[in-house]
């Protein structure tokens, strides 16, 4: 009997040693088109390069899913060797990646793409749910149906201190983005784990720390059973001394054994911009 095989997109920003502790054994990298140019996220561009490209042209990246050749290429070899694959994907809402996965494992046997309905560490937490099951012994599945169903128990949110990326992005005008910038306005983004897709939340304003702090105890208040196993702080281009407050914090309130800190990939930094940062959590 083969093994079950862990993977994901590089949409899901775990650390190097969370891949390795749950035995992630590949991600899929989405594209990131810089002008003429394809790259792959995490592979050959780094989140800072698009800052450094945005800073000197205003112009943002296009970012484009993994399409249905690369997935057949990239689960094949795990096939053969007779074993099953989980795949985590990037929220259907926001990419292409799940349903071409589907089409992919369609014309194979034993893939089993999993719709995260969520973004970054929210589909990081089922790939680490999907780690746990695989040590326990489940079949693929069984962790597969598990995993759907748990896509409702996960809450990503963000606090986004400047606009510039979303205006640049179409996503707000000018004059919104200057309005906001102008009197502290720092919104928060909101995923909706039924699908993927993200809203507006409340639009905080202040200093960013004094935000943050606000933020994250507004988003602990918000439900009801929340998982302590584990929690993440992801960011993308904040300063370390803002990650520190809001890991200090959650610390001091000594509910969650672990709290993770992760970096934001090239996918999700290219269209939140630096200064972003988010807690995400699943509930019981």
């Amino acid at each position: 009997m083969g093994k079950v095989i862990l993977t994901a997109d590089s949409t899901c920003d775990l650390t190097k040693d969370l891949c390795e502790r749950y035995h992630v054994a590949g991600y899929t990298p989405l594209h990131i088109v810089l002008g003429e140019k394809s790259y792959e996220d995490g592979v050959n561009i780094t989140p800072p390069d698009i800052y450094r490209n945005f800073e000197a042209t205003g112009v943002l990246p296009k970012t484009a899913a993994v399409n249905v050749g690369e997935y057949i290429e990239f689960f094949k070899p795990f096939v053969d060797a007779g074993d099953s694959v989980i795949h985590v994907n990037l929220g259907s809402a926001l990419s292409s990646s799940y349903q071409n996965a589907l089409t992919a494992a369609a014309q194979l046997k034993n893939v089993y793409p999993i719709d995260s309905c969520n973004l970054s560490t929210g589909s990081g937490h089922l790939v680490i749910e999907a780690g746990k099951m695989i040590e326990q012994g489940l079949s693929a599945e069984e962790i597969a149906a598990k995993l759907q169903d748990m896509t409702a128990k996960v809450h990503a949110s963000f606090v986004i201190d400047k606009l510039d990326y979303l205006r640049a992005g179409g996503r707000c005008s000018t004059l919104a983005m200057l309005g906001a910038n102008l009197l502290r306005i720092k919104p928060s983004i909101f995923v909706d784990n039924k699908d993927g897709s993200m809203t507006v939340g409340k639009k905080y304003r202040g200093k960013l720390d004094h935000v943050l702090l606000q933020y994250v105890d507004e988003q602990l208040a918000g439900y009801e059973h929340i998982r302590t196993d584990k929690i993440f702080i992801t960011h993308a281009g904040i300063g370390d001394d803002h990650v520190k407050v809001v890991y200090d914090y959650l610390k001091a309130k000594n509910r969650f054994d672990e709290i993770f800190v992760t970096t934001a990939s090239c996918t999700i930094s290219s269209h939140c911009g630096p200064g972003t940062l988010g807690i995400l959590f699943m509930t019981e």
